[in-house]
């Protein structure tokens, strides 16, 4: 699976798309990648054009100074291409395995967040609830600011105050369709360089990439979703894996080219947002992804900036 997420990475670069995004999860039997930023490290070494982001290194999980620490130094080894995507993450057993605490996931990403930052200024002291320590320099010394976007999980998340009182972008989930995007903007007060998250699957037709799609995506959904286990007990996401993958077809720009392009424009007129990153492998398989990628980067991607542009 990793190396399968490796190659994916090289043929985006190679099929000419601006950036590439990784995910991270932990004890689960889908996305097997527990850090993000080390996993990124990696796609910037075997890379060297293409900017790679994390979607999202967990706030919850993860000491925040730790996380600028090592942003800095991929920063500074990559020439800049490292983006920063942090989330709250979940009421998973994580928090409990990894030694943070409930507290942390409830109460505590606000603080996190502001410890983030300030590291990745280039000095930080703490002096909160959850994080209390002397002013210490970070090394190495950021070379510029950090490109951080906020997860948002909908317009009433407090992540979407969080980010618009730092003036952050948010990263708006695959979950929700143009009008949930469009409310979480409107909530945050507007556009910005907020980055919208779909799938986006090509065929010759759109029978052809929802039948793709309908043929291994439910399997994928069900062994994830069933996957959680939250630290106190309760209830983990429920959503029936069927019902959702059509959901997912009919909101996301699932079909041939043309489908494609016209669903993106809309649908970054709709929402306010200024970039759009896309899950890929919804056909389950290492040739199908590797296809998909190329044929996004010839066939819709050129039509989009021209389009991204005119407007």
């Amino acid at each position: 699976m990793l190396l399968r997420t490796v190659r994916a990475a090289e043929a985006a670069e190679a099929a000419g798309f601006d950036d590439v995004w990784l995910a991270e999860h932990h004890f689960l039997p889908y996305g097997v990648c527990p850090s993000a930023i080390t996993l990124a490290a990696h796609v910037l070494g075997r890379t060297s054009r293409i900017a790679v982001g994390t979607a999202v290194s967990v706030l919850s999980t993860t000491h925040p100074v730790a996380l600028a620490e090592q942003w800095s130094m991929l920063d500074a080894v990559s020439g800049g291409r490292l983006r920063l995507g942090v989330g709250r993450g979940g009421p998973w057993q994580d928090l409990e395995v990894l030694g943070t605490g409930l507290d942390r996931y409830e109460r505590g990403f606000e603080e996190s967040l502001d410890v983030l930052l300030g590291a990745a200024s280039g000095k930080v002291a703490a002096k909160g609830e959850h994080f209390a320590f002397r002013e210490v320099p970070l090394v190495p010394v950021p070379r510029r600011r950090p490109q951080v976007v906020v997860a948002a999980g909908g317009p009433k998340s407090d992540a979407v105050r969080l980010a618009a009182d730092r003036g952050l972008p948010m990263l708006l989930g695959l979950h929700a369709g143009d009008d949930e995007k469009a409310a979480t903007v409107a909530a945050y007060g507007g556009r910005g360089e907020h980055v919208s998250t779909v799938l986006c699957q090509l065929g010759d037709s759109r029978e052809q990439a929802v039948a793709a799609v309908r043929k291994s995506l439910p399997g994928w959904l069900s062994d994830g979703l069933g996957a959680h286990v939250t630290v106190d007990g309760r209830p983990g996401p429920s959503r029936d894996p069927h019902e959702y993958t059509e959901h997912l077809c009919e909101i996301h720009p699932v079909g041939d080219a043309g489908h494609a392009v016209a669903t993106l424009e809309t649908s970054l007129r709709r929402t306010g947002a200024a970039h759009v990153i896309m899950f890929v492998e919804a056909s389950g398989t290492p040739e199908g992804t590797i296809e998909n990628i190329t044929r996004i980067g010839a066939e819709v991607l050129p039509a989009l900036r021209v389009s991204t542009a005119r407007n």
